[in-house]
């Protein structure tokens, strides 16, 4: 396989993963707002009954933070490269576990009252499409292209091509091959890093 296709696929896998990191944790997120259950308490008539409506942000609080942490997770995955990819990978893949497991115990515990089930499966669900991207992230995260990588000059080897002070007045010589930051010094410096 070239380098380009390895590029192409990994750009490929790359969308795949933050899809199902962000769609997933979304998923779970809005899930997490519903009703899981009402209770109806009956009082002396002529009063209509109390309708205590619980979501499953009010039943377990940690639920809503952990889906919006695995969200945010999904967005830095396109800010990071290498092992710090895979480390976030990781972490992603606990979240999801995480939030999965609690629409689990949404589906399977006595809250009281009428339980809506619905809700509790899209939040395991959402847990398990963001685990999954995040497992996939951790696995094969590391070789995957980095956001912006592609517009980074290449950084040539040998003796620096610009001669002089670093005074204001500096050197009108040519910039290639040197760094970002020193690139920007030569602009505040009033040289123009493109010339060649």
């Amino acid at each position: 396989m070239s380098g380009g296709e390895r590029s192409a696929v990994g750009r490929r896998e790359l969308t795949y993963a933050v899809l199902l990191c962000l769609a997933g944790a979304g998923l779970a997120l809005w899930a997490a707002t519903r009703s899981w259950s009402v209770e109806l308490t009956v009082r002396p008539a002529p009063l209509p009954p109390l309708r205590d409506t619980r979501s499953g942000a009010a039943l377990l609080p940690w639920l809503p933070a952990l889906a919006v942490v695995a969200l945010a997770g999904g967005g830095a995955v396109l800010a990071t490269r290498g092992r710090v990819r895979r480390v976030l990978g990781g972490l992603l893949g606990v979240l999801g576990l995480a939030v999965a497991a609690g629409g689990g115990y949404g589906l399977v515990a006595d809250v009281g009252g009428s339980v809506s089930r619905q809700w509790p499966v899209l939040c395991l669900l959402g847990g398990l499409a963001a685990a999954a991207g995040g497992w996939w992230t951790a696995l094969r995260g590391g070789g995957w292209p980095a956001m912006g990588a592609r517009y980074e000059r290449p950084v040539r080897s040998g003796p620096a091509t610009a001669s002089g002070s670093a005074g204001p007045e500096g050197s009108s010589a040519p910039l290639a091959g040197r760094r970002t930051t020193e690139a920007w010094d030569a602009l505040d410096r009033g040289e123009d890093p493109t010339a060649d």
